[in-house]
């Protein structure tokens, strides 16, 4: 179990700060994040802080212990938004090697959540 707990932080803990990162711009409403949101994807302003602050919400429900429910809404909503992006990156401007980095976050979130539930079951036997 404790290897496994090992892992599991080490995973989450990469996966949480990507996510962090990616949403400091956004909470803060900046040029960059504005740029790209609202001209080139067209999405309304209020969606860009909104995004920042459903990645922080989300990173807080994975990190806090307990609140198993809470979590699995976390993890759901943190894989639409990565997934929702990539689409949106797709659909844009089309497959580049760019998007290979959003496999890391991807390969993070999936890494956190296998191990948050294998987690669960060493903890129950």
């Amino acid at each position: 179990m404790k290897k496994t707990k090992i892992i599991f932080w080490i995973i989450t803990g990469l996966f949480s700060a990507l996510m962090l990162l990616t949403s400091w711009p956004d909470i803060m409403v900046s040029e960059d994040a504005v740029k790209f949101m609202k001209d080139q994807l067209g999405y309304p302003m209020y969606m860009i802080p909104f995004v920042g602050w459903a990645k922080v919400l989300g990173i807080i429900a994975i990190l806090i212990p307990g609140f198993p429910r809470i979590k699995e809404w976390a993890y759901a909503g943190l894989f639409f938004d990565l997934a929702g992006a990539t689409y949106s990156i797709i659909a844009f401007g089309g497959l580049d090697s760019g998007m290979i980095f959003m496999l890391v976050f991807f390969a993070l979130l999936f890494g956190s959540y296998f191990y948050y539930h294998k987690l669960q079951k060493e903890s129950v036997q």
